[in-house]
């Protein structure tokens, strides 16, 4: 009976602490100027007192334990401390007011400046800054029901360190505001690679989508989930087994391997697809050799580009980094005792699961040891270690409707915000005429579980990607892009235009800082109230036709249009009723582009930049920001 009493007495005491979600931490941001909630958990009709600026504000918890309090609108500023009593006591420090934004979407806002570092040396290295801090949201799902919770976060101010697992966007974003309004900014980095639009709509919102909501009540008990998980993870798990067994050049010991008279060669950068070997999947080794002088240096760096898909990386037969998947890209910084005076070999084994493995053209492929850097494309040796079917494709359960909004943002809905900063869209491209319609719904809910109305959405459109075409085409990037930018018809929305930021060959572009100052430019106006500053560039607004030529006007001209790099403006193209596009020639004429093509003699549609990588591209306004891609067709 004892021991009865004691674990009841113990389980009452641990139900009476008040518990606070994650977000309500130290360090944390507040919202300025607006009522703020504070709440949490704790014992059934338990008091609650919240002290703060010499202020007691007072309140019971509900009979299921949750209790909220709204303090005033504050100022922006701080650092201020705040104590919560019940039984215990909670005492919150080193908490600012300023402006919060929510950084959402998909691996190009997750994207850390960690990937970033080789390019933005200076900017890391004077990133100390205690105003600028970040709420890193854990990437997970719950189909089940919306969360009140994180399972682990923290605020974070930036500095050299910290800022390395920043969102990159955001952080410049952020960067951006406070340099100019010296108020301290709070950045909510809840965003996951590969997600689709539907992920992030709540049960509610997606019942407008029958398809998407028959397959999230799939997903809604957890037992589909559990059931497919297991599976792909024992599906991945016995082809990577097998890739190993299998491998010769793992049984073979390769990476030590110096007699390479029977490998073949290849140049590199390059896809092994394109050569002998053929289209083959599984393991595939490569070998570079090079001579050098007697280093002297304590470091080196190699630097691969891109690898489809997994690497492991040795030099004269000393591991020196791996790398499981394609998208980052291969920087190892090693021990340049690895190194010799006389021939040196570096050991490249590419795992590549499914469609085309190689060496990602177009990338940079070299060693750099002090001053010195040595170019490492050209002819390499390689060797097939291990021939595989393709690995079958994985269902991706995380990326089911519902599940990313139940998890990482229904628990902030108590939170106030600034805005919302939107970058996804890459996933969403497969069908992209339901973009509109999926992001329409999006931001509604959003604004209604956050009760904010009004609440800025500001939106990244897609940048140029994959090979440039040297005719017109149809292309679902172009497709989503002006879905895209058909969300300039909901109300506070704001579009930065990214067309001339991409990369041909990599999805992930490491050009962050113009994008997140371009978003700046939009929360300049949109937010902040700046409204006479130019934050656009050129948005196609009407059109009409004279004879057998378009004319064109638009909004977001600035001081007017140009064509950057030239005179000609590049990438127009018109059709007839038949709906073939051809190139087509434009000039500008004051605030207007006349466009036309001799042989369409009755053309009723224009297009502008409708590529998935329109590199000609070059319509802009005179503040060097680029014309949003459109289509229009004559009513």
């Amino acid at each position: 009976m004892k021991e009865i009493i004691l674990a009841f007495l113990i389980t009452f005491s641990v139900s009476a602490q008040i518990k606070l979600p994650r977000l309500i931490s130290d360090g944390m941001i507040l919202q300025r100027d607006t009522k703020v909630n504070i709440w949490g958990w704790a014992s059934p009709n338990e008091s609650i007192e919240l002290d703060f600026k010499g202020k007691k504000y007072n309140t019971t918890t509900s009979e299921d334990g949750k209790w909220s309090i709204q303090i005033p609108s504050q100022k922006a500023g701080g650092p201020y401390e705040m104590t919560i009593k019940a039984t215990n006591t909670i005492v919150l420090k080193n908490i600012l007011f300023g402006d919060v934004w929510l950084c959402s979407g998909q691996s190009n806002m997750e994207l850390p400046m960690d990937r970033l570092k080789d390019k933005y040396k200076e900017v890391i290295a004077k990133s100390e800054n205690s105003n600028i801090r970040q709420f890193i949201v854990p990437d997970e799902y719950y189909f089940e029901k919306e969360r009140n919770d994180f399972s682990s976060g923290e605020w974070v101010s930036a500095n050299p360190n910290s800022v390395l697992q920043f969102t990159g966007v955001g952080y410049f974003f952020a960067a951006e505001i406070y340099e100019k309004y010296k108020i301290p900014i709070g950045l909510i980095n809840s965003a996951l690679g590969g997600s689709p639009a539907e992920s992030w709509i709540n049960e509610e919102g997606i019942k407008k989508f029958p398809d998407y909501y028959q397959e999230y009540l799939k997903f809604k008990d957890g037992k589909l989930e559990k059931q497919i998980d297991e599976n792909d993870r024992k599906v991945s798990s016995d082809w990577y087994k097998l890739v190993n067994q299998t491998d010769l050049g793992l049984q073979n010991k390769w990476k030590n391997t110096t007699d390479i008279s029977d490998w073949k060669t290849m140049n590199i950068p390059g896809y092994w697809a394109d050569g002998e070997l053929g289209n083959v999947n599984g393991s595939v080794w490569f070998k570079k050799e090079f001579v050098l002088e007697k280093v002297k240096e304590n470091q080196a760096k190699l630097i691969l580009g891109r690898i489809v898909d997994a690497d492991s990386v040795f030099v004269n037969g000393n591991f020196v980094g791996t790398t499981s998947y394609q998208y980052p890209p291969r920087i190892y910084s090693f021990n340049a005792s690895f190194l010799k005076e006389g021939k040196n070999e570096i050991t490249v084994r590419v795992i590549n699961n499914s469609g085309r493995g190689g060496l990602v053209t177009d990338k940079p492929y070299e060693l750099i040891i002090g001053s010195k850097t040595i170019d490492l494309k050209g002819n390499w040796n390689y060797k097939l270690g291990s021939k595989m079917d393709p690995l079958p494709g994985q269902t991706f359960v995380r990326w089911k409707p519902v599940g990313l909004y139940n998890a990482m943002i229904a628990p902030l809905k108590n939170y106030p915000l600034k805005g919302v900063l939107w970058y996804q869209g890459e996933s969403n491209t497969k069908k992209p005429s339901e973009y509109f319609s999926l992001m329409e719904i999006l931001i509604d809910t959003w604004r209604r579980q956050f009760n904010q109305e009004k609440l800025p959405f500001l939106i990244v459109q897609l940048t140029n990607y994959l090979d440039p075409k040297s005719e017109p085409v149809e292309s679902s990037w172009a497709a989503l892009r002006q879905q895209q930018s058909n969300l300039l018809k909901v109300e506070n929305t704001g579009l930065a235009v990214t067309i001339d930021l991409g990369e041909w060959n990599d999805i992930h572009p490491l050009n962050k800082y113009d994008v997140g100052k371009r978003l700046a430019l939009q929360a300049r106006k949109l937010v902040y109230g700046e409204k006479k500053i130019i934050a656009s560039g050129p948005i196609f607004k009407s059109m009409e036709k004279k004879e057998d030529q378009l004319i064109l006007s638009f909004n977001e001209i600035g001081t007017g249009l140009i064509s950057k790099g030239g005179n000609i403006l590049n990438g127009f193209a018109v059709a007839g009723s038949d709906g073939k596009f051809v190139w087509a020639k434009a000039i500008i004429e004051g605030n207007k582009i006349i466009v036309w093509n001799n042989e369409v003699q009755n053309p009723v549609k224009v297009r502008y930049a409708w590529a998935d990588n329109p590199d000609v591209a070059n319509l802009y306004n005179k503040e060097n920001l680029p014309a949003s891609p459109f289509e229009a067709e004559l009513k």
